[in-house]
Formats: structure tokens, C-alpha cells, sequence
């Protein structure tokens, strides 16, 4: 690359900065935000409703078919061409962040037990249920893969309080799946939680087969902890209990010896019982 193109790259780069925390780096030229905040406020001519949380652009309605506008598969609250800007320049920046796996416990079973017709029901409703959850807790829906449901909390869309939305998320992601009714859940559901520094952006192959991605060794211990907690568990790891500032009293630790990490990994255990959370 020549210093125009590395300067072109490092700006992208900088503007997911911005996009994902809300803050600047140094040498942030500010032009994106700026150009978005022209977009905002000239998309409201623009008749239609609901709007795109980013650009303003109506996602339904007479506005939307003229702008060809419609919610995005990334967030319902940003809309296609959000997205599409998004995917289409492959960059990304390094953030600490908050991430959730929620995974079907036991879904092998389940789907040797029913028909295949009733098992994508049940997990279409899976995914419905745990991305309107996500949602409204403000998170980035990252991917919907079989039998698990990935969400991002980052600053600029979650609040500085970032880590205790996402526990809090998990928590509702359990009550909406039935965890805490006394015939028991619709559907078993183990969670993962850890808070660290993760690349996230868009990646894909020189013919534009983008996605969003998040990737790091922080992601890889989240989809682990998911992969130990039992139904009805949240497993949530240290960093993510300091950071949300849970009260270490009456919170069950546990001592986990995770594939593909060196060291024992210390983590707390929620789960809901009734209205409220238990530990």
C-alpha cells in the first residue's frame, strides 16, 4: 500500500473506533461522523416509520420503498444501507467489549426427537426470542448460527455500563425461554459472558462475501463458557464480573479447565429462579 491508501485504511479503521465506543483516536478526521450527521438530520423529509437508530432513514413505510431502505440482519434498529457501508470497506478496530453466546443445550436430542419440521420451529423461535431480547438491551446481533445466538454490547450502543446490560440480558434471555416458570423451559438454553479486547469488522474475500466478525481469543473463551454452562446456567468469567461490578458474596464460583487455554479459568454462576436472579 502506498501512504494514501494506508491513510484511507487507518481512517476506516478509526471510524469503527468511533463507530463502536463513541470516542476518537488521535488523527480522527471526523469526516464519516460528520457526513452522518448531515444524513441524519435531511432524512427526516423523508416520510416513513420506524427509523434507523444511525442514519434516520425510514425502514418501512412509503420513505422506505423510495430509499429502498429495510431493517438490517445486524441490528433491526440500523437499517440495510448501514449495514451495506459497513460490510463493504474490509476494516475494523480493536475494542474492549462485552459478548454473549447463547447456545441450545442438548439440541442433538432435540432434533432426534421431534420432526425436522418442529425443531426448525423450535429454533426459529429461538432465534426470534433471543435476538428481541438482545435488541432491546441495545446489543449488536452478531450471527445466528445453528443452535447459537451471538450478541455484541459495546459502548456506543449498550452505555458505559456495557457488562451489566449484557448479564442483565442473559438473565431476560432465561426468564423469556421459560427458565424461571415451575414447569420448566420451551427450550434449554446454556449462556457464556466475558468481557476483554476483540477485533471487530468486516472480513471477507476479494469478491465482497463480507460479514461482521469478531475475532480474538476473547470471542474463543466466550463461545466456551458457553459451551460448559448447563441449562438454565449463565457462566459468566472474571473480567465480566468485575467490570459489571457484581457483589462477589453469595455469587457460586467455579474453577473451569477450558480446551485451548493454558490456564484454569475462574468464573461466576447465575441463574433464575422466580422474578429474580439467583447465584
Amino acid at each position: 500500500m502506498n501512504k494514501k491508501q494506508l491513510d484511507f485504511q487507518r481512517n476506516l479503521n478509526e471510524t469503527w473506533y468511533w463507530y463502536l465506543t463513541g470516542k476518537h483516536k488521535n488523527g480522527y478526521t471526523r469526516q464519516y461522523e460528520i457526513t452522518l450527521n448531515w444524513l441524519y438530520r435531511t432524512s427526516k423529509l423523508v416520510p416513513g416509520s420506524p427509523r434507523c437508530v444511525e442514519c434516520n432513514l425510514p425502514m418501512a413505510g412509503v420513505g422506505s420503498w423510495i430509499m429502498t431502505t429495510r431493517p438490517s440482519n445486524y441490528n433491526p434498529r440500523l437499517c440495510n444501507k448501514c449495514e451495506k457501508a459497513l460490510r463493504e470497506q474490509e476494516a475494523g478496530a480493536e475494542v474492549e467489549l462485552t459478548m454473549l453466546f447463547a447456545d441450545v443445550r442438548g439440541s442433538t436430542s432435540l432434533a432426534q426427537t421431534t420432526s425436522t419440521d418442529e425443531f426448525k420451529g423450535i429454533i426459529q423461535r429461538f432465534y426470534r426470542t433471543v435476538t428481541d431480547v438482545l435488541i432491546q438491551h441495545n446489543a449488536l446481533v452478531n450471527r445466528l448460527m445453528g443452535d447459537q445466538v451471538i450478541g455484541l454490547f459495546v459502548p456506543r450502543f449498550s452505555g458505559p455500563g456495557y457488562t451489566k446490560v449484557a448479564i442483565d440480558a442473559a438473565v431476560d434471555i432465561l426468564r423469556a425461554t421459560g427458565h424461571a416458570d415451575p414447569a420448566g423451559p420451551w427450550i434449554p438454553v446454556g449462556i457464556g459472558i466475558h468481557t476483554g479486547v476483540a477485533y471487530v469488522g468486516a472480513v471477507g474475500t476479494p469478491k465482497g462475501v463480507n460479514e461482521i466478525a469478531v475475532l480474538g481469543s476473547a470471542p474463543n473463551l466466550a463461545a466456551r463458557l458457553s459451551s460448559q454452562a448447563a441449562d438454565g446456567e449463565v457462566i459468566v468469567s472474571e473480567e465480566a464480573v468485575a467490570a459489571a461490578e457484581l457483589t462477589a458474596q453469595g455469587l457460586e464460583h467455579r474453577t473451569l479447565e477450558l480446551k485451548g487455554v493454558d490456564l484454569p479459568v475462574e468464573v461466576g454462576v447465575l441463574r433464575v429462579k422466580g422474578n429474580q436472579a439467583s447465584r
